[in-house]
């Protein structure tokens, strides 16, 4: 029976030969000979040469790689290591973000999730290695390490670049195909402000100094009154605002990319850019704003020094400003919990590694805006190497700090609470899904359904139809 072929772009076994010996005998050149299947169909013979067998046997190999993967277009194989492919699935989402077909901010998304979730556990995996128990496997741990929407985010990711893989004929099939669907509930409900809440908030920024150089009564006044994102606030240019008809034109966002600083790009998506006509209250906000003078290519919420704002940074101020300075008790523990750290000699950038916590945590608990909980205090506690009394002592003061306070109302708002009032306003009001999901910049209207609209009554006509149907009806009244 004639030997079966090498598969396209393989090689067989490597022969070395001496083919030079110096004066006391000794070798000191080697040849590495073997055959190599070229893409044409052909077996050709391939040689590398070397001043010991060593070398010539990882020349020979260098050699055959680089002639697979010029032969074969840079494509894959099953030999390969997944991370080669992740290699190439990013540089092809590069040049489509390039060509205006993704967003810069998916594409720093993506290389973060990869780099710290994913290759470290599937990295150094052959891509022939890959199968569907193996990546249910690594997803579900992801989802129950992490959180469902990381796991959501990565399965998706695998997903792309195995069915890349699948493309360059390196594997049959994408195995994520039949890995299960990450399933799991939102932290929290669709919540908006109520009328009440939101003239609470507003008293609260306008009476603290911090919000108020932060900007953060202008900034809320717009992002209420447009329902859009952060970012694309901070992305808005005077050109692009009309203060004659209350028109603000919206393509733009400010994101922070890793290795390039805050830069000023497209909208998430095509859907994204839209124009939008503010309320009357908002364009009197904008006019005077601009009363004061501004230039049409600059932002019309910037920095201090005029230029674009980082939305993280935003986020810290708003942080802040929804956890106001505690009562007594609370700035006591916060000063306790400071000069213990202090004692300790490390630094909050420490605490923050170390705990796994959010660069802004631990300063929102030393300036007494946030509420610690007993778990958290212990975890501070045993950092800072505190035993005996003033354990206790500190303890008992965070026993005390816990209960109940007026500055706690807003301990649940984010950014991204403004969109969902924006739309539960509009919802209110009878707009439809789809003129609510166009004024978000959604280009799905079942996700400004399931995601943005606070109202916890669907169809709150409904009782009142089957009222008017079922109670003049005889047998209505034997039902049941």
């Amino acid at each position: 029976m004639a030997r079966k072929p090498l598969p396209l772009g393989t090689w067989g076994k490597f022969r070395t030969y001496v083919t030079h010996t110096n004066e006391k005998g000794k070798a000191d050149g080697y040849r590495s000979t073997a055959y190599f299947r070229d893409f044409d169909g052909r077996t050709r013979q391939v040689d590398a040469y070397g001043p010991s067998k060593t070398a010539a046997e990882n020349n020979l190999q260098q050699k055959l790689i680089e002639r697979r993967n010029g032969g074969r277009g840079n494509k894959l194989t099953g030999s390969d290591k997944f991370s080669l492919a992740a290699d190439l699935w990013l540089e092809k989402f590069r040049q489509m973000v390039k060509d205006g077909k993704r967003s810069a901010g998916s594409l720093d998304t993506y290389r973060r999730h990869l780099e710290r979730t994913i290759l470290p556990g599937l990295g150094n995996l052959r891509l022939g290695e890959m199968n569907t128990p193996l990546l249910d496997k690594v997803i579900c741990g992801i989802r129950d390490e992490v959180g469902p929407s990381t796991a959501r985010s990565c399965r998706s990711i695998i997903s792309g670049i195995l069915g890349l893989a699948v493309r360059f004929g390196a594997i049959p099939v994408n195995p994520v195909r039949d890995v299960e669907r990450v399933e799991g509930q939102p932290k929290r409900k669709p919540r908006a402000l109520t009328q009440a809440e939101r003239e609470a908030w507003f008293t609260q920024i306008s009476n603290d100094p911090a919000a108020v150089r932060a900007d953060l009564p202008d900034l809320t006044t717009f992002m209420l009154a447009t329902g859009v994102r952060i970012g694309e606030s901070l992305g808005l240019l005077w050109s692009q605002v009309n203060l004659q008809t209350g028109e603000v034109e919206i393509t733009h966002q400010i994101i922070r990319v890793t290795g390039e600083g805050l830069i000023r790009t497209r909208t998430k998506s095509r859907a994204g850019e839209r124009v939008l006509i503010v309320p009357s209250w908002c364009l009197s906000m904008l006019q005077a704003r601009a009363a004061q003078g501004i230039r049409l290519e600059q932002a019309v919420f910037p920095d201090s020094r005029g230029g674009f704002r980082d939305p993280s940074n935003v986020n810290t101020e708003l942080r802040k400003a929804r956890s106001p300075i505690g009562g007594v008790v609370r700035r006591t523990l916060s000063e306790q919990l400071r000069k213990a750290r202090r004692d300790a000699g490390i630094t909050q950038t420490e605490v923050t590694k170390r705990l796994g916590w959010s660069r802004s945590r631990i300063s929102l608990i030393e300036c007494a805006r946030l509420k610690v909980t007993r778990e958290d205090a212990a975890g501070l506690l045993d950092l800072y190497r505190l035993r005996g009394q003033q354990r206790a002592t500190l303890l008992r003061l965070v026993d005390e700090a816990s209960a109940p306070s007026e500055t706690d109302a807003f301990s649940w708002l984010t950014s991204h609470v403004f969109r969902k009032t924006t739309a539960t306003i509009l919802d209110d009001a009878g707009q439809s899904a789809r003129q609510i999901a166009d004024q978000l910049g959604h280009a799905r209207p079942s996700m400004t359904q399931d995601v943005y609209m606070g109202r916890k009554a669907k169809n709150p006509a409904a009782a009142s139809a089957l009222e008017r149907a079922l109670n003049g009806d005889p047998e209505s009244k034997t039902m049941g």
